[in-house]
């Protein structure tokens, strides 16, 4: 017997609700980025430069004692706070104490984190330091820089690709399609505050990566239809690519999904942000292919006779294997 999530044959019309499914999704694009623009990102210390100090104790977490323990030393901006993690035991107490890069140094120097170091033990004796991150400023700048870059030149990347993988309108399609995962995964981030680094960007080239694979898929079973059913309306044909690949798609999403979880809520803090941004990744990115890249396709409008070249379209690869 063979799993089925969906029937062999399905006849779903992914455009019967296009207004409200594409309007929703340029709707939340919007909110997301007003959310960004107020909220801003909660930078972790790749971006934000300082020192990042990872406590643990068999003692509750009293962050005001933890505060005034630091407060002689005026360390300046200090961020302090509880790791909640359900794999923790009861004698894992976990706190995250972020200093901001001081005044005229590359990063927080090794005697001030040993005093650091001291103070909380002040507080806790047995208390200890599994880790200690830092980062100089020019470096976050740089990093930010790198970053960004990063991201823009997959997304060229793929354009180009699919305009020679298939036509100029396929490649708007996926680029707009790869545009609404990435801008909402950025406004769930800010939404939630949740640690947002170079981890958070690997990420985001992973969800890139994810999405555009599904995307292609679906694009290269509606360039065959669109060959063999050369008067069929083209929505009707979309339709039908849609519903040819639907059990792949949701197969594949569905098991990525399941590792995903396990790794949400077993891996731990240190990955969780991380593993967050991909899981909502796969979710937005199945969604985009189905609802955002066929329509936009779908307003610009596709040859349909692949039998005449034009000269203007990036087709001189579309005869080649994916």
């Amino acid at each position: 017997m063979r799993l089925r999530l969906v029937p062999d044959q399905t006849n779903i019309d992914f455009f019967k609700y296009a207004r409200l499914t594409f309007g929703g999704s340029v709707l939340a694009m919007v909110l997301s980025l007003g959310i960004w623009f107020t909220m801003g990102l909660n930078f972790g210390i790749d971006f934000l430069g300082g020192t990042t100090i990872r406590t643990e104790a068999s003692e509750p977490v009293d962050i005001a004692a933890y505060r005034a323990a630091l407060d002689p030393l005026a360390l300046g901006d200090v961020s302090i706070t509880e790791v909640f993690d359900p794999t923790f035991g009861p004698d894992e107490n976990v706190a995250m104490i972020r200093i901001q890069a001081q005044a005229g140094q590359e990063s927080v120097t090794p005697e001030t984190i040993a005093a650091v170091q001291a103070a909380l033990q002040g507080v806790y004796p047995a208390m200890t330091f599994p880790s200690v991150e830092s980062v100089g400023p020019k470096v976050s700048g740089e990093l930010i820089q790198t970053a960004i870059i990063a991201v823009l030149a997959s997304l060229a990347a793929i354009l180009v690709y699919i305009w020679l993988r298939f036509e100029w309108q396929f490649s708007i399609g996926a680029v707009a399609a790869l545009i609404h995962d990435i801008v909402l995964t950025i406004g769930v981030f800010s939404l939630l505050q949740i640690r947002f680094d170079l981890a958070t960007i690997a990420a985001l080239l992973t969800i890139v990566g994810y999405s555009i694979n599904d995307t292609v898929v679906i694009f290269d079973r509606l360039r065959e239809n669109l060959i063999k059913y050369k008067s069929r309306p083209l929505q009707d044909v979309m339709n039908l690519s849609a519903n040819e690949t639907l059990s792949r798609t949701l197969m594949t999403s569905g098991t990525t999904l399941v590792a995903l979880l396990a790794l949400l809520i077993l891996g731990g803090d240190v990955i969780r942000g991380f593993v967050f941004a991909i899981f909502w990744g796969v979710i937005v990115g199945t969604y985009s292919s189905i609802y955002v890249a066929k329509n936009v396709v779908l307003m610009i409008g596709v040859k349909r006779d692949w039998s005449k070249p034009d000269a203007k379209a990036g087709t001189q690869f579309s005869n080649t294997d994916a």
